[in-house]
């Protein structure tokens, strides 16, 4: 069995026996422990500054001299090395064609993973409480993202 099948059937064994339908993430780790469950190995220095460099990358703004909009400087590439993947940074005015669309299908693919979810998981709700107006959300986000690219910029970080 699977460490994270494993975790799943904890976090429905710590439901059980606390009668609680609200999951607190620190409550369940706590039971865990008290349980015997391993505590992770703590993550290196060096591990832990590359994470803080990477989440400053992603947060990098910058403007189009153009039209004044905002996009992110830095993206990520997955780089396959064996079993192991991780990611490269590069800027988006110095990335060749090749890398930056591997970015962006790279991200694309995660809308879609996201949206697929999505529609399941509002499926199943719905299917659950037949009596309720049902949950509909709409996959097309062309006219949101429409809006948006016409919405007056209040948010200087916004990408």
């Amino acid at each position: 069995m699977s460490k994270k099948r494993d975790m799943q059937r904890l976090i429905r064994a710590w439901k059980d026996e606390s009668g609680e339908q609200e999951i607190d993430m620190q409550k369940v780790a706590q039971y865990a422990l008290k349980k015997g469950w391993p505590m992770p190995q703590p993550k290196s220095p060096v591990e832990l500054l590359a994470k803080q460099f990477a989440d400053a990358a992603r947060e990098e703004i910058g403007r189009d001299p153009k039209t004044g909009r905002p996009y992110r400087v830095y993206h990520a590439v997955p780089v396959q090395s064996g079993q192991m993947t991780f990611y490269t940074w590069w800027d988006i005015n110095e990335a060749p064609r090749k890398v930056m669309h591997k970015s962006l299908v790279n991200r694309r693919e995660q809308m879609i993973g996201d949206g697929l979810q999505l529609t399941l998981d509002a499926s199943y709700w719905n299917s659950k409480h037949p009596d309720e107006e049902p949950i509909a959300l709409p996959m097309d986000l062309s006219l949101d993202i429409e809006w948006r690219l016409n919405a007056p910029d209040d948010n200087e970080d916004a990408a």
